[in-house]
C-alpha cells in the first residue's frame, strides 16, 4: 500500500509526534510512506534517519500560490493509494486526485477545511460524533485512535538534573505553555500542596506568566520548566503522578503514555481525558478550572499507595488493550483497505 501523509505543523507539538509515529510504523510495517511536511530541517532529519524521503513545502497562508501545484505534482509521481492530511492547513492546500484523500482530525477543527477530503477520520469518539451533528455522512466520518510509544521499562530521568529532591513527591505535566493546557491551574493546585514538586515539559507562550504566577504563589522552587522534551518515557518513569491540568483538550496523547508508563494520571475532565478515563478506575476526574479538587485528587494518589498502584495497572491494561502501536496499526490498515476498494468499485 502506497501512502502519502501531509502535514504543515508546528516544530514542535503532540500531532506533530505523532505524525512522525505513525510514518516511520507504516513504513516499519511494510507500507510505502512518503511524508510531505512544513520544511522543517529537525523534523526531516528524524524522518531521514527512519529510512524516509520527506518533502518540504512552505504550507503558507492563503497568499501561498504554489504549495497546492507542488503537492500536486509530487502525489503524481508517487502515485499513492491514500493520501492523508493532518489538521486544517494541510487540508486546505492537498488536492483531490486518483488516490483516496482522507483528512485526520484530532481536534473540533472547522470542516470547511475538509471540503477535499472522501473521508475523515477523528481520534476520539466525540470528534466523530461532532462531525456527523454537522452533517457529514456517516459512510465518510471512521474513528481510529492514536497510538503512543511503550514508555514500560524506561529508565527514570534522574530527579537531581530536575532540580527535584530525590524523597520529594513528584507531578509532571507535558505539553505547550498554552492556556489550553491549563498550567496556571496547575500551579494553584501546586501551592495547596506542601512538600510537592510539578515539572513542566514544554515551551510555549504562556511560558514567562506561568513563572511570573509561581513566583507569585510562592512555588518557584517547586515548579520546574523544563522546556520541549523528547524523553517523555524517562520524565514518566521519573513521577509519582501524571497530572492533566488541560482545559481544553481533545485527546490526550500524554493520558496514554502515562498509563503506557504505569503511572496513575490525575486530570481535569476536558473532552478528551473525560472519554478516556473510566473515573476512579483508570485515573481521577476532577472538574473543570477547580484547583482545590485537583489539589485534593492529587493529596489522594499521593497519600494512598494501594490507589495509585491500582489506577496505573487499569491504566496499563487500557492502553494494551487500545493503544499500543500493533493494534491500531492493524485497524488503520484495514480502514485503509476497505477505501481503497471502494475506491476501486471492488469486493473485499
Amino acid at each position: 500500500m502506497r501512502i502519502a501523509h501531509i502535514m504543515a505543523g508546528a516544530r514542535d507539538g503532540g500531532a506533530e509526534l505523532f505524525y512522525e509515529r505513525m510514518c516511520v510504523a507504516q513504513a516499519g510495517a511494510g507500507e510505502t510512506v512518503l511524508p510531505v511536511i512544513r520544511s522543517e530541517p529537525a523534523r526531516a532529519a528524524r524522518l531521514a534517519a527512519a529510512g524516509l524521503e520527506p518533502v518540504g513545502l512552505r504550507f503558507g497562508g492563503p497568499l501561498d500560490l504554489l504549495t497546492r501545484p507542488r503537492i500536486a505534482r509530487t502525489l503524481r509521481a508517487f502515485r499513492p493509494d491514500i493520501a492523508m492530511t493532518w489538521m486544517s492547513r494541510a487540508s486546505m492546500h492537498a488536492p483531490r486526485g486518483p488516490w483516496v484523500l482522507v483528512g485526520r482530525l484530532g481536534g473540533y477543527y472547522d470542516p470547511k477545511y475538509f471540503r477535499a477530503c472522501n473521508h475523515l477520520v477523528g481520534n476520539t469518539h466525540g470528534i466523530v460524533a461532532w462531525l456527523r451533528a454537522r452533517g457529514i455522512a456517516e459512510s465518510r466520518t471512521h474513528y481510529l485512535p492514536n497510538f503512543v510509544d511503550d514508555c514500560a521499562g524506561t529508565a527514570p530521568a534522574e530527579r537531581g538534573s530536575l532540580g527535584i529532591p530525590a524523597d520529594a513527591p513528584m507531578l509532571l505535566g507535558l505539553g505547550r505553555l498554552h492556556r489550553d493546557k491549563g498550567f496556571d491551574i496547575a500551579l494553584r493546585a501546586l501551592a495547596r500542596l506542601p512538600g510537592a514538586h510539578l515539572a513542566i515539559a514544554g515551551s510555549g507562550p504562556e511560558e514567562a506568566a506561568l513563572r511570573s504566577l509561581a513566583a507569585s504563589l510562592g512555588v518557584a522552587g517547586r515548579a520546574h520548566f523544563l522546556g520541549w522534551r523528547r524523553d517523555a518515557g524517562a520524565l514518566l518513569a521519573a513521577c509519582d503522578v501524571f497530572l492533566c491540568s488541560s482545559r481544553g483538550e481533545p485527546l490526550g496523547n500524554m493520558v496514554l503514555e502515562a498509563w503506557s508508563a504505569r503511572r496513575p494520571v490525575v486530570a481535569l475532565a476536558a473532552l478528551g481525558p473525560a472519554e478516556l478515563i473510566a473515573a476512579d478506575e483508570t485515573g481521577i476526574l476532577v472538574p473543570l478550572e477547580d484547583e482545590a479538587a485537583l489539589a485534593a485528587a492529587l493529596a489522594r494518589v499521593l497519600a494512598g499507595r494501594d490507589l495509585a498502584q491500582r489506577l496505573a495497572a487499569a491504566g496499563r491494561e487500557r492502553y494494551e488493550r487500545d493503544f499500543m502501536q500493533a493494534p491500531v496499526l492493524a485497524a488503520w490498515r484495514r480502514l485503509f483497505e476497505q477505501l481503497i476498494a471502494e475506491r476501486k468499485g471492488t469486493p473485499r
